[in-house]
């Protein structure tokens, strides 16, 4: 590790969020250039971007090497630092069965469509749930307004659970149903707390600083890093982008080129055959998402080239490539098991119980010495491991489904 460094984030801290990916709001702030320049790195004085939050940087730095509370065999119950509130206003009266309702931003990815699969075998582990009603915006935030206000209104939904399509836009609409019965926001967030409970993983600065550590880890110095970006302009992708910027500002290494797929594969052919042929050789991958890690990968092998140190995520498909072809590598992690979390702060809100007014969940990394683990077989390429679903009811039956 190099001795400059100032910090370190421990591995078992930290994918998938983006503009085409799973988790992130598409929200910009208003002096937001319409476009971003391909290096992607838009600083604004010492700061790596304009999205950057020093305070909220070094929790999420912080709260990786925590230790969490709750099950050690079921992240999705585990708490990271919970402040407790007060639930028991929302305590359900009478004996019939809880009715819950969900508006869903979408289930337009592959990330998005494991999650929704979690959450409706989650509700089927609990009897007291008597009505599951899920609204689909899919992807429109129109369309999530309007849901919302529906679900809002409906008498018979004891519990409303909202994962946002957008952060700034869904808001007021938030706002209005939390007047009406207890909400719990989970995934991406909103620009207000009115929420009983908001449900996230530790969030992208961690994912960010694990994926660049692991590169100055693994890579000699001088050594020259490609990052690979989706797309401008996305909060989770900018701190995961402006975490990794800061580790690679600190080391020796050198960030010859940070450019955007769109998470096209065969536009992330052609930029890492671009990156091979311009500057002689690459010596480490950093990637914001792994939806494409396994062009990246086809890239090097095609070019007759051994593949570099390269980080990705928890996809089989890349999973699978990891292991057969013995690469060195590593996976960040959006983890898809934050999908069972809601159902169950609904019914401990139900039930009077307290919760944490924000229930950050850990964030596991994949890593070499416990690949085998997450590495599921015969799951579909796009699977997520880090679904916490192999002992649910369904499993793997459902999860292989379109």
């Amino acid at each position: 590790m190099h001795p400059n460094r100032r910090r370190a984030l421990a591995p078992a801290a930290v994918l998938l969020a983006g503009a085409l990916l799973a988790s992130c709001s598409s929200d910009t702030p208003p002096d937001s250039p319409a476009g971003a320049s391909q290096s992607g790195s838009s600083e604004q004085g010492d700061k790596p971007s304009k999205f950057f939050e020093q305070a909220e940087y070094d929790r999420q730095l912080a709260l990786g090497k925590e230790t969490p509370q709750g099950p050690a065999d079921k992240p999705w119950e585990q708490m990271l630092e919970p402040k407790m509130t007060d639930t028991a206003q929302y305590k359900k009266k009478g004996s019939g069965g809880t009715h819950l309702c969900f508006s869903n931003a979408g289930v337009f990815n592959p990330w998005r469509q494991v999650g929704l699969k979690n959450m409706k075998a989650e509700v089927k582990l609990h009897k007291e749930i008597g009505d599951f009603t899920v609204l689909d915006a899919q992807g429109k935030d129109d369309k999530q307004i309007s849901d919302i206000q529906e679900l809002a209104g409906n008498k018979d939904c004891d519990a409303l659970i909202v994962s946002p399509n957008t952060t700034a836009t869904l808001t007021p609409a938030v706002k209005e149903a939390c007047g009406k019965l207890p909400v719990i926001v989970f995934d991406r967030g909103v620009e207000t707390d009115c929420a009983v409970t908001f449900v996230n993983p530790i969030g992208g600065y961690g994912y960010g600083a694990v994926a660049a550590d692991f590169l100055v880890d693994k890579v000699k110095p001088k050594g020259k890093i490609l990052a690979l970006r989706i797309s401008p302009g996305v909060d989770v992708l900018e701190t995961r982008w402006s975490a990794a910027k800061l580790t690679f500002d600190e080391s020796e290494l050198d960030v010859v080129d940070a450019k955007f797929t769109d998470g096209d594969p065969a536009k992330t052919k052609s930029i890492v055959s671009d990156a091979i042929s311009r500057h002689g050789s690459i010596d480490g991958v950093w990637m914001d998402s792994g939806a494409t890690a396994v062009a990246a990968v086809e890239a090097f092998e095609d070019a007759g080239v051994d593949v570099p140190p390269i980080t990705g995520e928890d996809q089989q498909d890349f999973l699978e490539a990891w292991k057969d072809k013995k690469l060195t590598a590593i996976a960040p992690t959006y983890p898809t098991f934050q999908w069972r979390t809601p159902v169950i702060a609904a019914l401990r809100i139900l039930d009077g119980k307290q919760v944490p007014k924000e229930w950050k969940l850990p964030q596991p990394t994949v890593t070499q010495e416990n690949l085998d683990e997450y590495l599921q077989d015969s799951m579909p390429p796009l699977h997520y491991a880090m679904c916490g679903c192999q002992d649910m009811p369904g499993y793997p039956k459902d999860w292989k489904k379109k």
